[in-house]
């Protein structure tokens, strides 16, 4: 991709204004146009040569032969990484996240409020990849006696995820047995994690009769086993939306496989993987390379926290020609704001 080193000021001030203008109207954007709002004093001539220049770099292009001209792939790269001048978000925005976003709730709930909140500001599709946690922590555990052999765990980690898994088990509890170990558990090991757990069980309960360690030990083995094969998931908001924006409307084919990505969710949770671990807001543009199914569309993403530990990504999918001048505020904003209500949320790490 050419360079923005290589092209001078005016070049850069006619190639931004044309990007502007095609993202704000929709419209090829001509030549005579740039001549009129560009605040250069620069010849229709001139800028034509300039325009000539740009699309034989590959930076813009001609979509029909009489018609003006609209960004390519790598125009909008060229664009977003060294012209697009960054709007503040708006402070009725900010309060509404800051609103939505607050420490009160669960984790689940404000993951799945980050990826409506993406969506409604964007008018776009949100999209909130899970912490897959590799070290759940434990707040609750409870065990509930069906019947003779048979007993219901039910487990709460303090990352809001909640199991029930029904144990068959060779040794009879009875109602009063199951509470004694419901309670050692809570009280030896709330707040830690499931490793740290069965990495002690053994040891420190050899005091107890065997029945009830065998009872503790199945119960904390199949939980662990059920949160570390919990298939990683991503949650997605505001998919109808996209079938507002005109540049994927038009084109069902595209719209087909944009749909068919986000149900199968496999090839965005790459994209999400590759930004995890990134600075910043990312942005991805469809038609330069590869990484995203759909020509027509980008996705802007940036990573969120609990306690200074990145946790996952968040994002917006929407059509290439997008506002990122504001998309990409809103996506950093949400981060930042989401990484501090799951700081208060979450309990800090903990070790034994």
């Amino acid at each position: 991709m050419t360079s923005h080193l290589n092209l001078d000021q005016r070049t850069q001030h006619l190639l931004r204004l044309l990007i502007e203008r095609y993202i704000d109207g929709g419209q090829p954007v001509s030549s005579k146009r740039l001549t009129q709002e560009s605040g250069l004093d620069l010849s229709a001539a001139t800028v034509r040569n300039i325009m000539a220049d740009l699309e034989n770099m590959g930076l813009i292009a001609s979509p029909h032969t009489s018609a003006g001209r609209i960004p390519t792939p790598q125009g909008y790269r060229l664009f977003v990484d060294n012209l697009l001048v960054v709007k503040p978000l708006e402070t009725e925005a900010v309060s509404h996240l800051t609103h939505r976003l607050h420490e009160n709730q669960r984790p689940q709930e404000l993951l799945n409020a980050a990826a409506e909140l993406l969506s409604e500001l964007t008018h776009s599709a949100g999209m909130v990849q899970l912490p897959r946690s590799h070290n759940p922590t434990l707040q609750h555990i409870e065990f509930v006696r069906l019947s003779e052999h048979r007993v219901l765990l039910i487990l709460v980690t303090t990352e809001g995820d909640v199991q029930n898994r029904l144990l068959t088990l060779p040794t009879d509890y009875q109602h009063e047995r199951l509470q004694e170990a419901s309670r050692l558990i809570k009280e030896r090991y709330a707040g830690c994690t499931f490793d740290t757990i069965r990495e002690h069980l053994h040891v420190e309960l050899c005091s107890l009769k065997e029945d009830l360690v065998a009872l503790l030990s199945t119960a904390i083995d199949t939980s662990w086993q059920e949160l570390n094969t919990t298939t990683e998931s991503l949650v997605v908001s505001g998919e109808r939306r996209l079938l507002d924006a005109d540049d994927l409307s038009t084109n069902v084919h595209a719209l087909r496989r944009l749909f068919n990505a986000l149900e199968e969710r496999t090839e965005f949770l790459r994209l999400m993987h590759l930004s995890q671990n990134a600075q910043g807001v990312q942005i991805y543009i469809g038609g330069e390379s590869s990484a995203l199914p759909v020509d027509t569309c980008s996705l802007i993403t940036a990573s969120y926290t609990a306690h200074g530990q990145v946790m996952g990504t968040l994002g917006v999918i929407g059509p290439t020609r997008m506002a990122y001048e504001r998309v990409i505020p809103i996506v950093d904003t949400t981060a930042r704001l989401l990484s501090n209500a799951l700081s208060h949320a979450l309990p800090p790490p903990t070790s034994r």
